[in-house]
C-alpha cells in the first residue's frame, strides 16, 4: 500500500514501545537530558519521536532495498568524495555510526562502479541475511561477518586487493575489544579501535559517511573528504587523527539531528 499507510500504523507501534520499553527509554531519556540539556517534558516527548523515527528508518530501508526507492528523494553531499576515492583506484574504507539511516546508502552506492562490502557482527549478519533474503531482490553489496577467529580481517584485506570499498561502524564494540576514550557530547565515552587500526594498517583512503532523514520521504547524505596517509606516517598518529575527526563529525551531526541517535544502552557509563 506504500509508505504512508505504513507510517500511519507505525504511530501506534512506536507508542507501544514508548510505553513498555523502559530499559531502552531510560537511556534515551538520559541522552536528551544530559547530552542536549532538554527539560523533562521535552525529553519524554522526544523519546517517542525517537522511536517513531527509528521505525520509519527501518521501513525506509526495507522499501529502498526492495527497489521501491522511487518514493524517496535525497540530497548527496558525498558523491564527489566517493568518486574521488574511486578514481584513486586503491579501494577504501567508509566509516559510519548508529545514527540516522546510513544502511540504505548501501543500495544507492550502486551509482559508483566499485563493489561495496559491509562489515557487521556475525549474529547480526545471520539474522539480517535470513530476513532480507526472504523479501529483497539482489543486494548491491556484500556482507563480511565479524567472527571470533578473525577471518574477517582476511576478507577485508582481500577486498582491498580487489580495490573495493569496505564499510563499517565505529561507535559500538564487543566487551573485551580494544577501545579508546574520547570526549563526546560533554563526557568521555569509549570508541572501538578496530576500524581505525584496520585503516592505519592497510593505508587505504578513509571517509566518514552518514545519512539522515529530513522529512518523511527525503534524506540528506554526508561524506567527508577522503583522508589518505603515507607509509612514513606512524600508525599511532593515523589512529589518533582518524578518531578525533570521526568523533568530531559524529558530534556535529548528532547536534543537528538529535532525535536520530539509535544507541539504546548507556553509551557513556560503559566508558
Amino acid at each position: 500500500m506504500g509508505v504512508y499507510p505504513a507510517y500511519f500504523i507505525l504511530i501506534f507501534v512506536a507508542f507501544y514501545f514508548f510505553l513498555f520499553s523502559y530499559s531502552s527509554s531510560k537511556y534515551i531519556y538520559q541522552y536528551f537530558r544530559k547530552r542536549h540539556h532538554y527539560g523533562r517534558l521535552k525529553s519524554i516527548v522526544n523519546i517517542y519521536r525517537n522511536y517513531l523515527l527509528l521505525g520509519q528508518t527501518l521501513l525506509d530501508k526495507v522499501m529502498v532495498m526492495s527497489n521501491m526507492d522511487n518514493q524517496f528523494t535525497y540530497f548527496m553531499d558525498w558523491e564527489e568524495n566517493l568518486l574521488q576515492m574511486e578514481n584513486q583506484g586503491s579501494g577504501g574504507i567508509l566509516i559510519s555510526a548508529h545514527i540516522g539511516n546510513w544502511e540504505i546508502a548501501g543500495h544507492w552506492f550502486s551509482r559508483i562502479s566499485q563493489s561495496i562490502n559491509i562489515v557487521m557482527l556475525d549474529a547480526e549478519h545471520r539474522q539480517i541475511k535470513e530476513y532480507f533474503d526472504s523479501i529483497l531482490q539482489k543486494r548491491s553489496y556484500n556482507i563480511i561477518p565479524i567472527k571470533d577467529d578473525m577471518s574477517h580481517i582476511y576478507q577485508i584485506g582481500a577486498a582491498f586487493q580487489r580495490r573495493e570499498l569496505v564499510c563499517m561502524h565505529a561507535d559500538r564494540f564487543i566487551e573485551g575489544n580494544k577501545t579508546i576514550k574520547k570526549n563526546f557530547l560533554g563526557e568521555p565515552a569509549s570508541f572501538p579501535l578496530g576500524p581505525f587500526i584496520i585503516a592505519a594498517t592497510f593505508r587505504v583512503p578513509v571517509t566518514f559517511v552518514f545519512a539522515f532523514k529530513e522529512s518523511l520521504t527525503h534524506y540528506h547524505f554526508y561524506s567527508t573528504t577522503p583522508m589518505v596517509f603515507g607509509r612514513d606516517i606512524p600508525r599511532e598518529k593515523i589512529i589518533e587523527e582518524l578518531m578525533t575527526t570521526f568523533v568530531s563529525k559524529v558530534e556535529e551531526l548528532v547536534h543537528k539531528y538529535p532525535r536520530q541517535w539509535f544507541n539504546y544502552y548507556d553509551f557513556w557509563r560503559i566508558s
